[in-house]
């Protein structure tokens, strides 16, 4: 295995665009862009402050910079280096951005969640979304990219807004059946959307994209509840991770329990353990699952090497 020279980096921001071609690296104030073959320098650009957060756009052509102190965001192009953009929120601050998947659009978010902003860089034409709750767990798009499901918190009760992404128009508005909602979810086929409630109520809802209510499931009750919640790459099955070290998988017929897994704290075995990976979205979360499933394994008490493969399977079809 070959290995390169060392790169400076800061708050390790360091990313590989969607279509793996280019590596993105942050140095204080400097963005720097190499080719993924040859390691060498293609683009340079300077900030006006420190980066605290990079994020390519899904089409691989730009480059956002989040100077979270200033409250700006820089966007650089890869085609048109002397092409430029500043988004300055103000005296409203800004605590989080990212892409929208049209790649054409930037989403910020203000200081104490007072509103979420889109602004556009084709027609520089600026919507604001009022009462968001979460910048991150509580805002999703649907795999193709029409619709936004972003959740709020008005009057001290939670709601769902849809949004349309074509025009920024709310869609639908709908009460959630929880306390203090926790994080949303669309399926890969955007016929269901997953909301949870807090660690301290374990309540799993299912909504459809009229604000119909699918099903409720709650596991057990008087105990931390909902840690993670992830969909199938077919949205045939939902997994909801727990804090009772169980997995358990709800099929999308009757959304009930069809399986539970629990998770031990080592696996032993003495012969060598092949491992397939259903779907993996990029091979940097690839390689960071093989790491983390590999350093878990144990036999007698002291780690050993498998033999893992990459199977990419049932990969969805984009519309």
């Amino acid at each position: 295995m070959n290995f390169s020279e060392l790169f400076k980096l800061s708050s390790q921001l360091c990313r590989f665009s969607p279509d793996g071609s280019h590596v993105a690296c942050c140095s204080s104030y400097r963005l720097v862009v190499r080719d993924v073959e040859t390691l060498q320098i293609t683009h340079l650009y300077t900030c006006l402050d420190t980066i605290q957060y990079m994020e390519w756009s899904p089409d691989s052509l730009f480059v956002l910079c989040g100077l979270y102190k200033r409250g700006l965001v820089q966007v650089w192009s890869l085609e048109q280096p002397d092409w430029t953009c500043k988004i300055d929120e103000g005296s409203a601050g800004l605590i989080a951005v990212r892409w929208s998947p049209d790649s054409r659009h930037i989403l910020t978010t203000a200081e104490f969640h007072l509103r979420i902003t889109v602004w556009s860089l084709i027609n520089k034409s600026v919507s604001y979304i009022k009462y968001p709750k979460d910048a991150n767990p509580g805002l999703d798009f649907t795999r193709d990219g029409k619709y936004l499901a972003l959740a709020e918190r008005r009057d001290c009760k939670d709601y769902v807004s849809v949004f349309s992404c074509d025009a920024w128009l709310l869609c639908k508005h709908f009460p959630v059946e929880t306390s203090d909602l926790a994080g949303i979810l669309w399926s890969p086929d955007g016929r269901a959307l997953c909301a949870w409630d807090s660690l301290l109520n374990y309540s799993v809802l299912l909504y459809s994209m009229d604000g119909r209510c699918l099903s409720k499931f709650s596991a057990y009750q008087y105990a931390l509840g909902v840690k993670t919640v992830r969909w199938s790459s077919t949205s045939q099955f939902l997994a909801i991770g727990s804090y009772d070290q169980k997995v358990r998988l709800l099929n999308n017929i009757t959304w009930k329990v069809i399986g539970d897994f629990t998770h031990t704290p080592s696996l032993e075995t003495s012969q060598d353990l092949v491992c397939h990976i259903d779907f993996v979205p990029s091979f940097e979360v690839y390689l960071w699952w093989c790491m983390l499933f590999l350093g878990s394994l144990q036999r007698n008490g002291k780690k050993t090497s498998y033999t893992v493969s990459r199977c990419i399977t049932h990969q969805p079809v984009q519309n």
